[in-house]
């Protein structure tokens, strides 16, 4: 079977190999029966062995649906009677986390940090100082908004040193960025399968420590579905999910892993890198502005500022650019008209540069200055 490939320079989900698009049809099964059940404990394994971390002290556990889902559980799972929950909010999706939090009636302290620059360590942990009884502090790594990059080490150290565990949403870093939990001072991290590891949407993952997993059981109830401790238990006693799980997309994952190990965490992390400089070549060459000096930027996101040119039309560069099979993104920085591009998936250099082509095409097309113009 031929498939179009098409290159996805949005934030995921991500382009796919074609295997892992072909892993899904198989025969169709009940995801009771053993020889299903038998996929899920290796995956977990998996999923631990990819951020190096002990599988007698992490673990993963696997829920049906998107990346927000485990923000979700990890918020309101694993917040104890009487403690604050602490977000560093620098952004669109530590934002989304401050939300939820909101949503379940919790408490929370917000520090609020610049979407645009590095974290103020010095002014963190003075903060950090003032809070009585803290739960958890919470970060996003990857802000894939702006392309910012968080520093989880750093934070997660403070948040051991004032007594809290460290949360960090890991969703747009994981099996992209090397992480390392214990070096990392991390005590949960999460993803999801159409990202870091190429694989669908439908299946996302937390990975975390067995023993503050097993303490949270005690901790208030506060969602029957998204609740850590029942998914965790469920998995340790039957080897399954407590509710049904995305089969195919699970089967997918499966291959995806596979890919992800046969080209290894450092290649993998180059191959990125490599994608990513043939994104800043390309807007140096066409003259476009960046949002985020690279010095903070992540490596797999490029937030572009909107060109000061009165025949700038996003929606418009975006159809010409798909219509010819690439995907660009709008941006997520409040007041500032940026769109992104992403080093996210199965695509390399040469397919930047094919991008490129297009993209300046689109310009030319729609009598958009190049270079581009800024004011």
């Amino acid at each position: 079977m031929e498939v179009k490939r098409n290159i996805l320079l949005n934030p995921g989900p991500s382009t796919t190999t074609d295997t892992v698009k072909m892993a899904q049809i198989v025969p169709d099964i009940c995801p009771r029966e053993k020889e299903f059940g038998g996929i899920m404990k290796p995956m977990r394994d998996d999923l631990v062995k990819i951020v190096h971390g002990d599988p007698e002290e992490y673990t993963a556990v696997l829920f049906c649906g998107s990346g927000t889902i485990c923000i979700d559980i990890t918020l309101n799972s694993l917040l104890d009677e009487g403690k604050t929950a602490v977000v560093i909010q620098n952004g669109s999706y530590s934002q989304r986390a401050c939300e939820v939090i909101r949503a379940y009636g919790m408490p929370l302290v917000e520090i609020v940090q610049p979407i645009d620059k590095a974290v103020d360590l010095e002014y963190v942990e003075s903060k950090l100082k003032e809070i009585p009884n803290i739960g958890y502090v919470y970060m996003t790594h990857h802000e894939t908004g702006t392309g910012l990059l968080n520093p989880i080490r750093e934070v997660g150290a403070l948040a051991h040193k004032y007594g809290a565990f460290f949360i960090t949403d890991t969703t747009s870093s994981y099996a992209m960025i090397p992480i390392d939990v214990k070096r990392d001072n991390i005590d949960f991290c999460m993803a999801s399968a159409q990202k870091g590891i190429m694989g669908m949407t439908g299946l996302s993952y937390v990975i975390g420590r067995r023993d503050i997993i097993a303490k949270s059981k005690d901790f208030p109830t506060r969602s029957y579905y998204c609740n850590l401790f029942l998914q965790y238990d469920y998995f340790e006693k039957t080897g399954e999910m407590h509710f049904t799980p995305p089969v195919q997309t699970i089967y997918a994952a499966k291959q995806a892993l596979v890919e992800y190990f046969e080209e290894g965490e450092e290649n993998k992390w180059a191959r990125h890198l490599r994608v990513m400089k043939a994104i800043h070549d390309g807007e140096d060459r066409l003259g476009l502005q960046e949002a985020l000096s690279r010095d903070v930027q992540s490596g797999l996101v490029s937030a572009i500022k909107y060109p000061d040119d009165p025949n700038w039309d996003f929606d418009k560069v975006h159809d010409y650019c798909y219509e010819r099979g690439f995907t660009i993104y709008p941006g997520k920085i409040e007041s500032k008209g940026t769109f992104r591009l992403c080093a996210l998936g199965a695509i390399d250099s040469g397919d930047i540069e094919d991008f490129w082509v297009v993209f300046e095409e689109a310009m030319k097309a729609n009598n958009i200055a190049v270079p581009a113009v800024y004011n």
